[in-house]
């Protein structure tokens, strides 16, 4: 054990780790952890019951790791990272300054999250939302390779695949599934019980309403936005016909293009910059204006193979 000062230092004698581990002062190290070799522990760390901290991992000043948690090998945490009980963060992913991991939240190895994100929050709903509450949420579950930005909010309930890549200040609320490859562009909003299909980007400051479906290989540039409620939050009717857009397989949908409730945007369509789409589309046809209209086929050099 390297350690400058040892009487600063709380360490139950069920604790279990190596004498390459390098504590920094003001540790409390819980009943039953177990540290592996040449783990770093920086000022002030309160590690509870039960954690497990893989070998070569670096711990910032002021960690705090709830009891249960599993820390891979290789991994490091900023100053003042708060990790909630049961987590689970895979091997050599980093994590940045002020970042809270809520408990039971399962992260891949390879991951990358900003300093000042929330990744694992449970949702609470207002009072008139068309959410609805599930006590049983699923915890979050981040796949491999992941990056997410500084200032991220991701919630509990929702599923990515690897190689997914969220920007700075986005937002994904719960029950979304998201497929590998996807990439959520910095300020975007993806709202609940959303399905987003492989390989597909969204671009900065998109919103993306709930109860959408958009399918692999689809293309949402800047500033899109979409919209589920025909009725704008009055009348009891409108929870019946709540509905998102369904986006094909290879659509294209320009900038700040507008899509109304429930319209169906067929496989590689190509929606024009600032255009409304207020009705059904056909398979690779390009549409343009406001509100849009269906004015030649989609050249066959530029749809997926």
């Amino acid at each position: 054990m390297t350690n400058s000062n040892t009487h600063s230092l709380v360490i139950s004698r069920t604790a279990n780790f190596p004498e390459t581990v390098t504590f920094s002062p003001f540790c409390v190290i819980g009943e039953g952890v177990t540290l592996g070799e040449n783990v770093v522990l920086g000022v002030g760390c309160i590690i509870s019951d039960g954690v497990t901290i893989g070998t070569g991992t670096v711990l910032g000043h002021h960690v705090t790791v709830d009891h249960g948690v599993s820390l891979g090998e290789g991994c490091q945490l900023g100053s003042h990272v708060s990790v909630g009980a049961w987590a689970k963060i895979g091997a050599r992913t980093k994590v940045g300054e002020h970042t809270t991991i809520y408990p039971q939240a399962d992260l891949g190895d390879e991951g990358f999250i900003g300093s000042n994100s929330s990744i694992g929050r449970f949702p609470k709903a207002a009072a008139t939302s068309t959410v609805k509450a599930h006590a049983d949420l699923p915890s979050l579950k981040m796949g491999n390779g992941y990056t997410a930005g500084c200032s991220v909010v991701l919630y509990s309930g929702t599923s990515y695949g690897d190689k997914v890549f969220i920007g700075d200040g986005a937002m994904v609320r719960e029950r979304c599934i998201i497929g590998k490859n996807v990439v959520i562009g910095s300020g975007t909003a993806v709202e609940n019980d959303t399905k987003i299909g492989e390989f597909t980007k969204i671009q900065t400051g998109c919103y993306i309403t709930a109860y959408m479906e958009i399918e692999d290989h689809v293309f949402i540039a800047p500033m899109v936005a979409t919209t589920n409620d025909n009725f704008m939050g009055r009348t009891e009717k409108r929870f019946k016909y709540i509905k998102g857009a369904h986006i094909g397989r290879g659509a294209r949908v320009g900038g700040a293009s507008i899509l109304l409730p429930g319209v169906h945007v067929a496989p590689e369509t190509f929606v024009a910059a600032g255009a409304l789409v207020t009705k059904d589309t056909n398979e690779k046809r390009v549409m343009i204006g406001f509100p849009a209209r269906d004015v030649r086929p989609v050249p066959d050099e530029e749809l997926l193979p």
